[in-house]
């Protein structure tokens, strides 16, 4: 349903990456190997029973001199092997912060995020080897891009995530592994930036996160920012938006009075109420229920309602951008090989997703996990693209206006106002307190493809704790 799920790809298993059983000595340990020419750091974590294995500046994407990368694998549970690509921050990186970047799907690879978005390198002019790119997170924070669930990107083995809030455990440990094997980071701010589905799993793992800590069951994680692009944030907001976008927007309005009022009907004799039955039961059975109804009476004829991108609808259904160039340059032995990854790159793997179908649980509302995030003072930006339909600025900001919080009355009764980057009108937004929320201009699902030094302001403005503002 989400960022560039509609992809069926054929999932291929490699060898397969060893992980610490319960029998084997419980001590970390490190350790190197060599397989298929390919040199690999092992370091086993006691505390979790996990194996990381990792390649050391691979020389890939990152071309900075001095600036460090790790690319490899991280077993979060037998025959789970989860893939992360880690890149130095350009500036002060002994002290800069540490951002967990995760696209959405459920089931897409953050490499879209790394090469198409806000990572060291993109594909410029058609070119078919990645430059570097300017405006990249890592010029601010220390980046970690992690493919979940297992089965997405270069991940692989045992899936048994069905859910963003099952998920969250496996990212957790991750985490704990990485702040094991890299304990210079352990202390160091710590933000989660996401989009698409990432409406559902940024709510899920910083609250999972916060849970932890307050039951001190591993390393602190000191999450000081949540980031949620073009967000999945509540299906109520979401369907609705949908109908509503297609027939007003700034772009082009799709359908006519007609079929607008069709569907409103429908959404409110059918969809609406399965959602709602779905939230309060929270039940597989009916949230899947809620899931194929809302799909076939409302997003089903939506799509086929006319010729448009439903990432961008300024542009028919061929708009080629962003490039996807990036995917085949990750099929390249030459280019998998310096990485350390083992199993053919899938971008967007119908596997995962079916499991989430199953369930219903983009049905489901995250909104409660969302508010207890920004009530506890975690600097929150929600943000979209003014272009993207599939989950659109009007439902993301209806969403953002339900949050829960001291500021809530007053940032729901604010008025969006200009938001500027060195002089330039680029979007408008509105702040109070923790909770940001930005309508960038011109721009589709990927905000930050489109616009990067927007994105990369307000990046560090969130990282910083701050509320966003104009420059």
């Amino acid at each position: 349903m989400f960022s560039q799920m509609f992809l069926p790809l054929v999932f291929a298993l490699g060898s397969v990456l060893t992980y610490a059983s319960p029998t084997q000595p419980l001590q970390d340990r490190s350790y190197h190997v060599e397989r298929d020419g390919t040199k690999y750091v092992v370091f086993d974590h006691a505390q979790t029973g996990a194996r990381m294995e990792f390649v050391n500046n691979s020389g890939i994407c990152e071309t900075t001199p001095g600036v460090n990368q790790y690319s490899g694998y991280l077993s979060v549970g037998d025959n789970m092997n989860m893939w992360f690509w880690f890149f130095e921050a350009r500036n002060n990186a002994s002290s800069a912060p540490l951002v967990a970047w995760f696209n959405g799907g459920p089931g897409c690879s953050s490499m879209i995020g790394l090469f198409q978005e806000n990572g060291p390198c993109q594909f410029y002019n058609g070119s078919s080897e990645p430059s570097i790119n300017p405006y990249s997170f890592n010029e601010y924070a220390n980046m970690i891009y992690i493919d979940q669930p297992i089965g997405t990107g270069f991940s692989y083995g045992t899936d048994t995530v069905d859910s963003a809030a099952s998920a969250a455990p496996f990212v957790w440990k991750l985490l704990q592994a990485f702040y094991t094997q890299f304990p210079q980071y352990e202390s160091r701010d710590f933000g989660l930036f996401t989009e698409s589905y990432g409406g559902m799993y940024g709510p899920a793992f910083t609250s999972y996160f916060e849970s932890q800590n307050a039951a001190g069951a591993g390393e602190n994680v000191k999450l000081v920012a949540l980031g949620i692009n073009n967000g999945w944030l509540d299906s109520i907001y979401a369907y609705k938006a949908q109908i509503d976008f297609l027939y007003n927007n700034t772009w082009r309005n799709i359908i006519d009075e007609s079929t607008y009022n069709s569907l409103t009907d429908s959404y409110n004799s059918d969809c609406l109420p399965a959602l709602q039955q779905c939230q309060k039961s929270n039940s597989d059975t009916d949230c899947s229920a809620a899931l194929n109804t809302c799909g076939q009476e409302i997003e089903d004829p939506l799509q086929q309602a006319g010729d448009f991108d439903v990432y961008d609808v300024r542009s028919g259904s061929n708009d080629p951008n962003p490039p996807a160039t990036y995917s085949t340059y990750l099929t390249q032995s030459s280019v998998t090989s310096k990485i350390g990854a083992k199993v053919q790159y899938q971008e967007c793997p119908e596997a995962p997703y079916d499991k989430f179908a199953t369930t219903g649980d983009d049905s489901r509302t995250y909104l409660e996990n969302l508010s207890t995030v920004v009530q506890s003072g975690v600097q929150t930006l929600i943000w979209a693209g003014d272009a993207d339909w599939i989950c659109n600025w009007y439902g993301v900001l209806d969403a953002a206006n339900a949050i829960e919080y001291d500021g809530q009355d007053e940032f729901k009764s604010k008025a969006l106002s200009p938001y500027t980057v060195n002089g330039v009108h680029k979007g408008d937004y509105k702040s109070v307190g923790s909770l940001s929320f930005l309508r960038a201009f011109a721009a589709g699902h990927e905000v930050p493809y489109y616009q990067p030094e927007l994105a990369l302001q307000v990046f560090i403005q969130t990282m910083q704790k701050k509320a966003i503002s104009s420059t």
